[in-house]
């Protein structure tokens, strides 16, 4: 049995180099943040995002970054059998890099974007395709940016956390989920039915939709991916990044202030406080840093028409130079935005590790970014590093949790403050 997992492993290991190296080949980029080959700055710098000089998300036509990626993805073949990922991160990531083409075509090409009733959907579902599932709902026009395709028609501006594309013949059709009301729509695209042939080399892993079990509480989440079987995950060690004098300066650095003239106080408890020209920044010995900008928020008589998914990108690029470069193992993904209105807003961070959010003690996120006139104004962050501890726990199969919670869950890590994160399923919402 041992010898046959490593060679199973050794196999996946192999198989996800080689698409990697295909994606790389390809001109796709792999990580969100912690990119191991550095990112391209959109900006000159996020100082100019403190000082409101910079106005636009793009230089020289450069796409903006996805802020998160799904946490699901599925592949079903022809026979209607599904390939999914969830829990690797590795793995999920070179599969994104050969499937997000896909969905970002068929969203820039959609037309006459139509209701359809729940079976057509789950029809889709089992058809030829690709199926991507986000944690947190995701505006078609932010999903459209990501994924460089933004969508012709946006009459409809729904939230979604699922969507497919399903391969015919001679044109694709996509589908998709709004998450607030729950109504299901479909779409004729123009994208490729010959992409489909890329994907052939994905073989199916018992890995089914909730609806397809017909078991007790597959109703009460039905679009649910489960793995059958045992359900084995890591435990995770949460470490912290420095000093609160490490993440003063961390910190005060990537919001452009490492030249200005700062004075620095001892607060209680091994806290710090920096305080500069225009700013005020405190860190604490639990890694949590917030930063303020003093001075007056709305300097320039243009206001900046920013949208929501400027916003967004503006916080993605504060979150990558801050904890985003200090979280080991995990990803730090956007999950909800407060718009206020045009420049305006808050922008919510939360850390995922091996398919699993981390819920960090009272209900803290892993970073919020305020927003003011295209300024960042407010940063509260928890700078975390994140490493797999080598053990692993066994929770109670999908299917029987499935039943238990009588609802969708999510694998979850909860920091209570011990050294090592132990996994554990979590009702969703």
């Amino acid at each position: 049995m041992i010898k046959n997992r490593k060679k199973t492993e050794l196999f996946k290991s192999a198989l996800i180099l080689l698409l990697t190296v295909s994606a790389l080949l390809l001109g796709w980029q792999t990580k969100l943040f912690n990119d191991f080959f550095g990112s391209i700055p959109l900006f000159g710098s996020v100082a100019e995002l403190v000082r409101g000089t910079a106005s636009t998300v793009e230089t020289n036509g450069a796409p903006i970054k996805e802020a998160a990626r799904p946490l699901v993805i599925v592949i079903t073949d022809e026979q209607g059998e599904h390939f999914a990922v969830k829990y690797d991160t590795d793995w999920r990531n070179a599969v994104y890099d050969r499937t997000s083409s896909i969905i970002g075509e068929a969203l820039g090409s959609a037309l006459m974007v139509s209701e359809i009733s729940e079976a057509e959907w789950r029809e889709a579902l089992l058809g030829h395709g690709v199926y991507f599932e986000y944690v947190f709902p995701v505006r078609l026009s932010v999903l459209g940016g990501w994924l460089g395709s933004p969508m012709p028609d946006l009459a409809l501006e729904a939230p979604i956390r699922r969507l497919c594309v399903v391969f015919g013949e001679e044109r694709n059709r996509l589908y998709f989920q709004d998450a607030n009301s729950g109504q299901f729509y479909g779409a004729e695209t123009a994208s490729a039915a010959a992409k489909a042939q890329e994907l052939e080399i994905y073989s199916p892993n018992s890995a089914i939709f909730a609806f397809q079990l017909g078991t007790a509480g597959s109703e009460s989440a039905p679009y649910m991916m489960i793995f059958p079987g045992r359900s084995y995950h890591p435990d995770v060690r949460a470490d912290s990044v420095g000093s609160a004098t490490e993440l003063l300066e961390i910190t005060r650095d990537a919001m452009g202030h490492a030249n200005e003239s700062t004075m620095i106080f001892p607060e209680g408890e091994g806290a710090l406080r920096c305080i500069g020209t225009n700013f005020n920044l405190r860190a604490d010995l639990f890694g949590r840093v917030t930063y303020r900008r003093l001075d007056d928020l709305t300097p320039y008589a243009v206001r900046l028409a920013l949208s929501e998914g400027d916003l967004i990108e503006r916080a993605r690029i504060v979150v990558a130079e801050t904890i985003g470069a200090f979280s080991g193992g995990a990803e730090v993904f956007f999950e909800s935005v407060d718009f206020e209105t045009a420049g305006y807003g808050s922008v919510y961070f939360g850390y995922y590790i091996a398919g699993g959010r981390v819920h960090l003690q009272n209900d803290m996120y892993a970073a919020k970014v305020t927003i003011a006139n295209g300024i960042v104004t407010l940063l509260e962050l928890n700078f975390l590093n994140f490493a797999f501890s080598g053990e692993y726990s066994r929770l109670l199969p999908e299917v029987q949790a499935l039943a238990a919670r009588n609802g969708e869950f999510i694998l979850s890590y909860s920091d209570i403050g011990a050294e090592i994160l132990q996994s554990s399923w979590l009702k969703f919402g």
